[in-house]
């Protein structure tokens, strides 16, 4: 999967728009993000794509002309609804972006409130045009505090939407108890270890500015983003927390549900390096076994006779090009490997696994495992 025509890849020349997939349960708050998001101008102008105007209930009051089906905002972003398909929409975009007739700097795409995210992202790397022009920046799911469980409970397409985002957003938090929210938060963080949680009462006072560079695919990454990207995210600490002098109140242990039990993340991390071949036939097989049940694959990997990691991530059967770390510092060499994915059993994963364990010392090996089965 990751050939050595790829280890040259100069990740400085990327000039690729960045995109990122905003999804969410019906009535978590999207539309009030959206107009949080077109309003501001901090990130630069933004192309925000919806299924339809009617259904974003986009602000008016932010709205400066509206003109051949796209919306042109005051701060300078504008919204198109998706005509056709959603790869022929993006391509129209740059198009007109590469002509002088629009401007935008990144791309924001709202998802239907039960979509599966994963054929968007599939989209974004298998359409030559938009493989050429753009690149995931993240994936960003809202939870709605009240019906989040429930809707959990009911649709596994919600499901989904958790355990492939890179950061989620718990809103509503101040129409529950904080035990229900920490409950809630508790069950988001099993579905999918390695994205931040963050609660706010309302959608719209989340920071936009949080939404932008989640991936560790970026060619700007840091060294600790690439990492906590990779690893168990840490919850957002509560400012509220602790105001009164008490002990914050421990959630009520989650019993699990059907659709929670289908989704298992592990990961593993291993010392040593790893011979290119024997990376590329463990993604293989691990792909072949059971590639449209892979939710996410990403994580840090060092290779032999290389001296910087490479950052990988995949949807599926289909991958991102590696983006090679130049600026790593330090002695730390540990590969580090997450996958999350459905109806896989822990006997099928632990043999894909086995593969890499297989050529590591005994005494350079350390796992850890988590999952619902």
């Amino acid at each position: 999967m990751i050939s050595h025509a790829a280890y040259g890849t100069d990740p400085t020349n990327d000039r690729r728009v960045p995109v990122t997939v905003l999804t969410g349960f019906l009535g978590a708050g999207k539309t009030t993000l959206l107009n949080a998001v077109l309003s501001g101008t901090s990130a630069g102008k933004i192309a925000v794509i919806v299924n339809e105007f009617g259904e974003a209930g986009l602000d008016h009051d932010l709205i400066e002309a509206v003109e051949d089906e796209i919306v042109l905002m005051q701060s300078g972003c504008l919204c198109c609804s998706i005509r056709g398909d959603l790869a022929g929409t993006i391509a129209d975009l740059i198009e007109r972006r590469d002509d002088g007739l629009l401007q935008f700097e990144r791309i924001v795409i709202e998802t239907t409130g039960l979509a599966d995210p994963a054929p968007i992202l599939q989209t974004l790397l298998v359409d030559p045009e938009l493989a050429r022009n753009t690149r995931l920046d993240g994936l960003v799911t809202l939870v709605d505090a009240v019906n989040g469980a429930r809707t959990l409970d009911a649709q596994f397409e919600a499901v989904s939407q958790v355990a492939m985002a890179d950061l989620i957003l718990l809103s509503k938090t101040d129409l529950v108890s904080r035990s229900e929210a920490d409950a809630l938060s508790q069950r988001l963080s099993g579905l999918n270890p390695t994205a931040r949680i963050e609660r706010r009462p309302l959608a719209g006072q989340f920071d936009p500015d949080k939404l932008w560079g989640l991936s560790g695919l970026r060619k700007d990454v840091n060294q600790r983003d690439a990492i906590t990207w990779t690893t168990h995210a840490l919850p957002e600490a509560d400012p509220l927390a602790n105001l009164s002098g008490f002990s914050k109140p421990k959630a009520a242990p989650f019993a699990g549900s059907p659709h929670d039990t289908r989704i298992s993340s592990e990961s593993i991390v291993l010392d040593a390096p790893i011979r290119d071949s024997t990376f590329d036939y463990w993604l293989d097989s691990l792909i072949a076994l059971k590639g449209p049940d892979i939710l996410r694959v990403k994580g840090i990997v060092f290779l032999q006779g290389i001296d910087v990691p490479f950052v990988f991530h995949g949807v599926q059967h289909v991958f991102d090009p590696p983006v090679p770390l130049n600026n790593w510092i330090g002695d730390d060499r540990r590969s580090r490997i997450v996958v999350i994915a459905r109806d896989l059993s822990r006997p099928e994963l632990q043999r894909s696994l086995d593969m890499l364990r297989a050529h590591q010392p005994k005494s350079a090996m350390k796992e850890e495992f988590q999952s619902h089965d």
